[in-house]
């Protein structure tokens, strides 16, 4: 892990997963997963590398069920990881957003790190499953992961035939916007009146 910036670790243990992340949202893209899921392993992957991040993720999951537990106390962990870096969230952008093209396929997300959890957005899939990976649990990790990491997030892919290919834009665009809403703001750029005396980007003076 790249020793500097913002970061945090979190455990999530139930009767079904077992679960240790740490990110540093300040680091260089160093990322090892391993959660038994392999092309979950691949999206996490994507997802930490384009957002700049350090991520050390393990799951040891009830993977003789399916992969559903797995995937869903990942994200549960992750953004909780994730909201604990971010701290108060004095001095962040706040709000992301970006397209991210893979060959044939179009995605688009958009970020606001409000502290309100939210998420919406059009994933379809022709195919039951990516790898070991259901289809139907993507948008379910990120609704997941919004949830802890108390974000509104919204994920399309706007074009494109081939799964692998929507799966992956769509979790290199949320990537790109992350990084974009959690980036640290250069007060100097920012005019008068448009930042809380806090330091925090809302009316409200807290996020």
């Amino acid at each position: 892990m790249t020793d500097k910036g913002r970061r945090a670790e979190a455990a999530r243990e139930t009767g079904e997963t077992r679960v240790r992340v740490r990110v540093a949202l300040d680091g260089a893209g160093a990322v090892r997963a391993d959660t038994g899921v392999g092309f979950f392993d691949h999206m996490l992957h994507a997802l930490a590398f384009h957002a700049g991040w350090d991520l050390d993720v393990s799951c040891e999951g009830d993977l003789n069920v399916d992969d559903h537990h797995t995937v869903e106390d990942v994200g549960l962990a992750l953004g909780t990881a994730v909201d604990r870096a971010l701290g108060g969230r004095e001095g962040i952008a706040r709000f992301g957003w970006s397209y991210a093209p893979l060959d044939e396929v179009l995605a688009r997300a958009v970020a606001d790190a409000s502290g309100r959890p939210c998420f919406a957005g059009d994933l379809t899939f022709r195919r039951d499953r990516l790898g070991a990976l259901s289809c139907e649990m993507i948008p379910h990790f990120f609704r997941s992961f919004a949830q802890t990491a108390k974000l509104a997030l919204h994920v399309d892919v706007l074009r494109g035939a081939n799964d692998h290919h929507r799966a992956e834009a769509a979790f290199k665009s949320v990537a790109l916007a992350l990084r974009a809403a959690f980036a640290k703001r250069d007060d100097a750029a920012v005019p008068a009146g448009k930042v809380a005396s806090t330091g925090v980007p809302s009316t409200k003076g807290v996020l």
